[in-house]
């Protein structure tokens, strides 16, 4: 019986498997086909990223996507690590439905807060464009610094910052010196994790962006509907080579956190 089970375990995870990642392994494979058709195998050649590189309009999204996750995940940054700070050790009524707000929009579909970001800056006046979509993604990116450096928090020892009061250190330094370090690898894991988000958004940005600031998944997004080429599959395998690279990253950060705390 034992034996069947295992059997059953090792088939069901490997469909599961298979289902996952076989898309994303075809769109890697026909990254290097030396023909057009996104169907038939004609041959190895890395043609479509040397034009890839060529194409200026890739470049410049490119750098707009960078700069777009480098703002908004710095952003999400400061704004989560002082949430967090703030709610790690508080507690009152409506606490929970305070944390709660705070990593809803991780829960609200991508659509809703598109079309919700798009109807209020028409209302304020403020322009579409890189501001815009900077805006938007720190919003959907706080929740992923605020959950890492607060969990970072709740793991830490109180009683080092009270040591650190006893021997004289006011607030401030007692952060920089004991809390900002301890917490630092959550900081860097849940900003690594938001950069990853922002690289990977279309929909939140389609809403929400101009002609002038256009980013690599808006990118891919219309040259699919205008047909594609293979350099569409060049870049999404070097897009999933970036993020896989982030969220690898990102663990290794997270990791610290079992191994830098001493247990309380």
């Amino acid at each position: 019986m034992r034996k069947k089970r295992k059997i059953f375990s090792t088939l069901y995870l490997t469909v599961v498997l298979i289902v996952l990642y076989l898309p994303i392994l075809m769109v890697v494979l026909y990254s290097f086909n030396r023909g057009r058709s996104p169907s038939s195998w004609q041959g190895f050649s890395t043609m479509w990223y040397e034009r890839l590189f060529q194409n200026a309009l890739m470049g410049s999204a490119l750098k707009n996507s960078l700069i777009l996750a480098a703002l908004s995940s710095g952003l999400a940054g400061i704004v989560g690590t002082m949430g967090a700070l703030a709610m790690a050790h508080s507690h009152f009524r409506g606490f929970g439905a305070l944390e709660t707000i705070a990593t809803l929009p991780m829960m609200i579909p991508e659509l809703v807060l598109g079309m919700a970001y798009l109807a209020l800056f028409t209302a304020v006046g403020i322009p579409l464009g890189m501001g815009a979509m900077v805006l938007t993604h720190t919003t959907f990116c706080i929740p992923y610094v605020f959950i890492n450096v607060k969990a970072r928090l709740m793991g830490m020892d109180p009683s080092l910052a009270e040591a650190a009061r006893d021997l004289g250190a006011n607030p401030l330094r007692v952060f920089l010196d004991i809390t900002l370090p301890l917490i630092m690898p959550a900081i860097v894991s849940g900003m690594m994790l938001a950069a990853a988000m922002s690289l990977d958004d279309v929909i939140i940005s389609f809403f929400v962006t101009n002609a002038e600031a256009n980013t690599l998944p808006l990118k891919v997004y219309t040259g699919l509907r205008s047909g594609g080429t293979p350099e569409i599959n060049a870049l999404s395998t070097l897009m999933l080579a970036g993020i896989f690279l982030i969220v690898a990253l990102s663990q290794l950060f997270a990791a610290r956190r079992h191994t830098d705390i001493p247990p309380v």
